[in-house]
C-alpha cells in the first residue's frame, strides 16, 4: 500500500528534473571514470617511465625500420635483414653524431673567443641608441650573475649529477628499445596475432581492427614527422652555413630533434640559435636568425604539416597545443613528445571502432 505512494513520489522528483541536467549528470560521472581511469593509467606509466620510453623508442624505430627490413628480406634471410636494417641505421646515426661533436670540438676554441668578443659588441650596442643602458647597469648585472654563479655553485654541481644519472637512465632506455625493436621488427606481426588470440572470440575483430588503425596512424606519425624534421633542419642548416653562424651543423641537429616537439620545438632551437649568432657574429646576423624562426615556423605550420602529416594524423592545431602543454605538464619533455601520437592514435582508435565492421 505504501510503496505506491513513495514510489509516484520518486517519479514525480524525477520528473521535476530537467531532461539536459540529467543528461549532463550522466555524461559527468562518465568522464569522471574516464579521468580516473587515464590518470590512473599515466601514474602507472611514470612509475615505469623507463620502460615506457624504450618501448616507446622501439615502436618509432619499428615504424621506420620495417620497410627496409621488408625489402632486405627479398634477397636476405628474414633475420640477416632485420639485423642489417637496425644495426645498419644505428651505425649512421652514431656516425652523424660523432660527426657533429668533431665539429663542434673544432669550433669551440673559436666559439669561446667569439662569445667573448660578442659579448663586448652586445654590451656596446646595448649602450648606444636606441636602448642607451649606462655601463654602470651592465656592470652590476654582469657581477650579479658571476656572484649567483658562486652562490649556488654545489646547487649547480648536484644538478649537473642529477643530469649524469639520466643520462644512464636515457642509454638504459635506448639499449632497452634496440633489443625490443629487433623483435618488433623481425615478427611484430606474430606477436600482434598471438596477442589477438588470447582474447575472447567475440573481442578479437574488433580489438584487431583497433590495433591496426593505431599502428597504421603511429607509423604514418613517425615518419611524417621525420621529413619534417629533416627539412626544416635542412633548410635552417643552409642559412645558418650562408650566415657563417658558428657551431651550424650541432644547431642543425638540434632543430631536427626539436622538430619532434610541435609548436615549439622548432622556436626554441632557432632561439638557442640566435643567441650564438648574437654572441658570434653580431645583432644583425641575429636579427636576420630571428627573421628566420618566423618564416620557418609558418612554413613548417602552413605547408610541411599540412602536407606531410594529414594523411597520417587530422588533429585540431587547438587540440595539438593542448595535449603538448598537457603532456608536458604529466612528464616534461618526454610527454611533449609523446602527447600528440598518443592522442592521434586513440582518435584513429575511435573512429575505426564507430566505422560499421565489415
Amino acid at each position: 500500500m505504501s510503496a505506491g505512494p513513495r514510489g509516484a513520489g520518486a517519479d514525480g522528483a524525477s520528473d521535476r528534473v530537467h531532461p539536459g541536467l540529467r543528461l549532463a549528470a550522466a555524461y559527468a560521472w562518465r568522464l569522471l571514470a574516464v579521468g580516473v581511469a587515464v590518470y590512473l593509467a599515466f601514474t602507472v606509466l611514470g612509475r615505469f617511465q623507463l620502460v615506457a620510453v624504450a618501448v616507446f623508442l622501439a615502436l618509432v624505430g619499428t615504424a621506420l625500420l620495417r620497410p627496409l627490413a621488408d625489402v632486405l628480406a627479398r634477397g636476405l634471410p628474414r633475420p640477416l635483414a632485420v639485423a642489417l636494417a637496425v644495426f645498419g641505421s644505428l651505425l649512421v646515426v652514431l656516425g652523424l653524431l660523432a660527426l657533429v661533436g668533431t665539429a663542434a670540438a673544432g669550433e669551440a676554441g673559436r666559439l669561446v673567443g667569439e662569445f667573448r668578443g660578442g659579448i663586448g659588441r652586445i654590451t656596446q650596442w646595448l649602450e648606444g641608441p636606441p636602448f642607451h643602458v649606462r655601463h654602470r647597469t651592465l656592470t652590476g648585472l654582469h657581477n650579479r650573475i658571476g656572484t649567483f654563479v658562486s652562490t649556488h655553485r654545489a646547487t649547480l654541481i648536484s644538478s649537473a649529477l642529477s643530469s649524469a644519472g639520466r643520462i644512464v637512465e636515457a642509454l638504459t632506455a635506448a639499449v632497452l628499445g634496440l633489443f625490443c625493436s629487433l623483435f618488433f621488427v623481425h615478427s611484430g606481426d606474430g606477436m600482434w596475432r598471438w596477442f589477438r588470440e588470447q582474447l575472447p572470440e567475440g573481442a578479437r575483430s574488433p580489438w584487431d581492427r583497433a590495433g591496426r588503425a593505431a599502428w597504421s596512424t603511429f607509423a604514418g606519425y613517425t615518419r611524417g614527422i621525420i621529413v619534417v624534421a629533416a627539412a626544416n633542419a635542412a633548410l635552417v642548416g643552409l642559412a645558418l652555413l650562408l650566415l657563417r653562424v658558428p657551431l651550424a651543423l650541432p644547431l642543425t641537429l638540434l632543430v631536427f630533434f626539436a622538430t619532434f616537439i610541435p609548436l615549439i620545438g622548432s622556436p626554441i632551437a632557432l632561439a638557442v640559435a640566435t643567441v650564438v649568432a648574437l654572441a658570434g657574429r653580431g645583432p644583425v646576423i641575429a636579427a636576420v636568425v630571428l627573421a628566420l624562426i618566423v618564416v620557418v615556423g609558418q612554413f613548417e605550420g602552413h605547408v610541411l604539416h599540412p602536407l606531410v602529416m594529414s594523411w597520417a594524423v587530422r588533429l585540431h592545431p587547438v587540440v595539438v597545443a593542448i595535449s603538448v602543454i598537457g603532456g608536458s605538464i604529466m612528464a616534461g619533455v618526454v610527454g611533449a613528445i609523446v602527447a600528440v601520437p598518443m592522442v592521434s592514435v586513440a582518435w584513429s582508435v575511435t573512429r575505426a571502432l564507430r566505422a560499421p565492421s565489415r
